[in-house]
Formats: C-alpha cells, structure tokens, sequence
C-alpha cells in the first residue's frame, strides 16, 4: 500500500440504500464524502447536507456586470467622446441602447454559468485516484459508490472500512492517492 490513502470507496446495490448510507455517514459526521450514482437520486444532496449552489449568484453577478457595461459604454460613446446631435435626438437615447446592453447581459451571464460551474467543481480533473478502483466502472451502468476521503477529520482507515461495512457498503477499497 502506498504511502497516501485517498479514501476508502464502498458499492452499493441500489438507490434506496445509497440515499441510506450518505443520510448515516452524515450522521456519523463525515463531511468529506462523494456519492456516485449512474442517474440522479432524487434527496441524495439533502442526505449529504450539501449547501445550496454557488452558480445562480455567479450568472446574476456576470449578468449584471454585462448589462452595466453594455449601457456605460453606450452612454460614454454616445454622449461624452462622441456626442452628436442629429434630428434633435437625446445624447442617452436608452431605447436604442437595449440590444446591445442585452446581448452583453446574457454572454457574461452565460460566462458566469460555465467557468463558474467549472472552476467550483474543480475541472478539468484529468485523473481522479478513484478510477483505479476495479469495480468503479460500473458507477455508470448499474452500482452506487459511496467514496469517503482520507481529508476528512474523522477519518480513519479501520473505523472508516467498518462503518462502511455496518451500513451496509460492499466490495470495499482502500484508495491510494
């Protein structure tokens, strides 16, 4: 074994008993736990105790600065560096000003979306130690893991490997680093 333990990673058959074992690993105080499941459980992420999502505030925040920016430099252009009075038309003519404000709106929002996605999941990750469990392949057609890192303060590779086994957790592996 190496020097580095990961985690400890456990299957499960089916999602009534992953739902189970996330809900008493929570319970027990882990808070450095994954669930892979081949399709959403739905309760999974309220037995985990995972928190509400960071990227709605990211998208409001990148929509905000798009839709701002657009307008600022629409009125810096229109009426302050170029100002040009044609047909008695006002220098903030807001009107013409909205498809561009709306477009710069939308893409920073989008922007918001994907990087912020992107940098709270922490990708790419183009290796992750729990690949090299034998059996994790099937975490995409029919089994449900449940992986605990070795971070988490109540880890500890015995007491850890024997809840997994009380709750319920099968073909357990010890994951090196």
């Amino acid at each position: 074994m190496a020097d580095k333990i990961f985690g400890i990673l456990a299957e499960f058959k089916t999602p009534a008993s992953i739902l189970d074992a996330a809900g008493r690993a929570y319970a027990e105080g882990f808070r450095q736990f994954d669930c892979h499941t081949p399709f959403p459980v739905h309760g999974l992420d309220r037995a985990m105790g995972l928190a509400a999502s960071k990227v709605p505030w990211l998208v409001l925040g990148g929509g905000l600065t798009g839709g701002s920016c657009g307008l600022l430099l629409q009125w810096w252009t229109s009426a302050v560096s170029y100002p040009l009075i044609i047909g008695g038309k006002p220098l903030f003519s807001y009107q013409a000003f909205v498809p561009v404000t709306f477009e710069l709106t939308i893409l920073l929002a989008s922007f918001g979306a994907v990087f912020g996605m992107f940098a709270l999941n922490r990708l790419p990750m183009f290796y992750h130690p729990i690949f090299r469990a034998p059996t994790f392949h099937r975490a995409t057609d029919d089994r449900f893991f449940l992986s605990i890192e070795a971070k988490d303060p109540r880890f500890d590779v015995a007491r850890t490997r024997q809840f997994l086994e009380a709750i319920g957790g099968e073909n357990i592996t010890v994951l090196e680093a």
